[in-house]
């Protein structure tokens, strides 16, 4: 998936190389095959083992001698590190996401927003047995798909709304057929009235979710909080509860970055 890279000319390689970097970031746990992520890249092998190679000469990643998979390299921690600093929320978003889940007992999230993506940075599950896996840390969706990514939609102006549903169109008909742009218009609206995004397994059936947004001083949209459950947690009776929990949080650490900012400008 682009972000957008595609738009700027001349930008095809570096695009390209960011596919394959966030399909290797997608796999880290079990570690990506050169078949893998030519299949999840949607590229030809040379170009796929090209671009690792470029990759691997950065640092960015690295390949287990033995398994011969992937894995990101250290460039990519020294990277996450300094754009950690950017944000006193990013950093504080680990406690806040184990809470949620202690407290609801299900899987708790923090997603950052990427232009007109959404991509989960954080996840925490709660002693509740029946777990749902519709999200990673890793995985990226256009805004709008899924709760905290709706959640940010809905936070956006309607111009900004419209800009992301035009800029992600092709990409939505193709891979979320589910989720036309009146659809997403529908839910935006919805989300807005109700004060929190729901997601009613339109990911994966039987996993339904809900997501608040998370802005910074000027309003302008960082990222969500969402919680995930089987559909059976997540009925009329219990969001509004679980709505609380999440802005609760979202208020948290929307305080955490708005003293950070102010002692950077100081």
């Amino acid at each position: 998936m682009s972000n957008g890279a595609g738009r700027v000319a001349g930008a095809q390689a570096i695009s390209r190389a960011l596919s394959v970097l966030r399909a290797v970031a997608r796999m880290r746990d079990e570690g990506a095959g050169l078949l893998a992520l030519t299949r999840e890249a949607d590229m030809s092998k040379p170009t796929v083992h090209r671009l690792l190679t470029a990759l691997m000469a950065e640092g960015m990643v690295e390949q287990d001698p033995d398994t011969r998979k992937y894995f990101l390299g250290p460039e990519c921690r020294v990277l996450g590190n300094l754009a950690g600093e950017r944000h006193g929320m990013h950093r504080a978003a680990a406690d806040s996401v184990a809470r949620l889940a202690r407290q609801c007992g299900d899987s708790a999230f923090f997603s950052l927003r990427s232009d007109v993506f959404a991509v989960c940075m954080l996840r925490e599950d709660g002693d509740y047995p029946l777990k749902t896996h519709v999200l990673m840390p890793g995985d990226r969706h256009p805004l709008g798909v899924g709760a905290g990514s709706l959640a940010m939609l809905a936070a956006l102006s309607d111009d900004g709304v419209e800009e992301c549903l035009q800029a992600n169109a092709p990409l939505l008909a193709q891979r979320y057929p589910q989720y036309s742009p009146d659809f997403l218009r529908e839910q935006v609206a919805q989300a807005r009235e109700r004060g929190y995004a729901v997601n009613r397994g339109r990911v994966v059936a039987g996993s339904w979710g809900l997501g608040v947004p998370l802005l910074d001083g000027g309003g302008r949209v960082l990222g969500a909080l969402s919680i995930a459950a089987v559909e059976s947690r997540l009925g009329d009776d219990r969001q509004p509860q679980l709505a609380h929990l999440l802005w609760r949080e979202a208020q948290r650490l929307q305080t955490i970055d708005s003293k950070t900012m102010t002692r950077r400008a100081a």
